[in-house]
């Protein structure tokens, strides 16, 4: 796996948003997220080393904006030239999570047609309120690859209606880590393993959280142990 930030920062915060994750990185590194900024990362797709070989090689996906979001209005006059980046590496999947999948076409590359093979976008869905708001949009959007993910995973949520239109292509589930974690629930992660069962899409259990509540009992788990134990669950599937 690879990190590409090409910028850093995000403008705000809201009840249940998955950022959450990106102040606390930005603040590791003493940066205000508040401050949406290019990177030193910025043109690092397309640079070479002096035998004329890319610097960012194949190594799986290549996970885009993990400190603030690939659709944040603020980058709106760098996106042209970040998406012009990916389409010269066609070598590389680039895996891009938003919670703003209603801003996706905006500064969309003229040659976009259906969407770039090497393109991923995955929705957040953290409750049931966002995924049907935010899953109609992307189902109607020229998007090739399409993923879902619910983390923080704040409530059950079924998303059986959108499975159903074979359009989305794998489903993430995780809770919550940090100081301030709200509880997941063991039941909602089977639910929503269930559901992809049901329609043949690829599940994949991530991480615990820090307060993990199973068969009625709250588990404080270490982040070290968070995807450890996820994957003992032995729930994820391929489709």
């Amino acid at each position: 796996m690879d990190i590409w930030n090409p910028w850093h920062g995000c403008r705000k915060i809201s009840a249940g948003c998955a950022n959450c994750y990106m102040y606390r990185r930005d603040a590791e590194f003493g940066k205000d997220s508040s401050v949406v900024t290019k990177t030193a990362s910025f043109r690092l797709p397309v640079q070479k080393r002096r035998d004329g070989s890319y610097k960012l090689q194949e190594t799986g996906y290549v996970y885009t904006c993990m400190t603030s979001d690939f659709f944040i209005e603020e980058a709106d006059e760098w996106r042209r030239e970040a998406w012009e980046f990916i389409r010269i590496r066609p070598d590389l999947r680039f895996y891009i999570i938003t919670k703003r999948i209603g801003r996706f076409e905006v500064s969309l590359p003229d040659d976009w047609g259906d969407g770039y093979e090497n393109v991923t976008v995955c929705s957040t869905c953290e409750n049931q309120k966002e995924a049907d708001e935010r899953l109609p949009v992307m189902l109607g959007l020229p998007i090739r690859h399409r993923e879902v993910i619910h983390e923080p995973m704040l409530e059950g949520v079924d998303i059986r209606r959108y499975l159903a239109t074979g359009k989305i292509g794998g489903v993430i589930c995780g809770g919550e880590s940090g100081p301030d974690a709200r509880i997941c629930d063991y039941g909602w992660i089977l639910d929503s393993a269930k559901q992809c069962r049901e329609h043949h899409v690829p599940f994949h259990f991530k991480q615990t959280g820090a307060h993990f509540r199973k068969d009625g009992r709250l588990y404080n788990i270490p982040r070290s142990l968070q995807a450890v134990q996820a994957r003992k669950a032995g729930i994820d599937t391929n489709g």
